[in-house]
């Protein structure tokens, strides 16, 4: 097949799987659901898909990608950042990223498990530029040594995976909350990431 009517075949599944994410939890989205949201019907997603956590894959593929384009973004149109520039820029490219939020919080060890080689190596590639462009960041705008820059960056990646789960409570874990008498303060993204990211550069110049 041509390699254009691929791409626009698999983008076409790919937002279909997006679309049902936005309401519905990972367990209840099959190939048959998104076949039925999509012009070339269920079997031709074997085309190009063979599981479901493939079809996942692509799509947290396609957020890093796009989250790319903000870090390079940031590199190319920046001389300097001051450290609240920094997080204010990184914050507001996250925000545009929910999806990437909570795929990365859940379900990432059955996704892996359940793709093929080739699917979970493209989504590396793409995982792999933005530990680099973070890197190059942090080198950039806070003089980081490449030991350091790299250190803080595993230290932000672990740190966005729980964003979503804590600040996307629903009424039946704040109710659960409230029963155990657990003081649980409820931030905004925007709050969590802003407040982690400034304690994560704290010691940066």
């Amino acid at each position: 097949m041509e390699k254009r009517f691929v791409d626009e075949r698999k983008e076409e599944v790919i937002n279909a799987c997006e679309k049902l994410y936005e309401n519905l939890d990972f367990k209840d989205i099959n190939i048959k659901l998104i076949g039925e949201q999509i012009s070339v019907g269920r079997t031709s997603i074997y085309n190009y898909f063979q599981t479901k956590e493939e079809i996942f894959l692509a799509l947290l593929e396609r957020e890093y990608l796009k989250w790319n384009e903000d870090l390079s973004s940031f590199l190319l149109k920046n001389e300097k950042l001051s450290k609240e520039d920094f997080i204010d820029k990184i914050t507001d490219s996250l925000l545009k990223r929910r999806i990437l939020l909570k795929l990365i919080s859940m379900n990432m060890f059955e996704i892996e498990t359940n793709s093929r080689v080739e699917s979970i190596t493209n989504y590396k590639l793409a995982f792999k530029e933005s530990i680099s462009l973070l890197e190059q960041c942090l080198c950039k705008f806070f003089d980081a040594k490449d030991s350091e820059a790299e250190e803080i960056t595993f230290t932000i990646l672990p740190f966005l995976v729980g964003i979503y789960p804590y600040t996307s409570l629903t009424d039946k874990m704040k109710e659960a909350t409230h029963k155990a008498n657990l003081e649980y303060k409820f931030y905004t993204d925007k709050e969590l990431i802003k407040m982690g990211l400034e304690k994560i550069l704290g010691g940066v110049k």
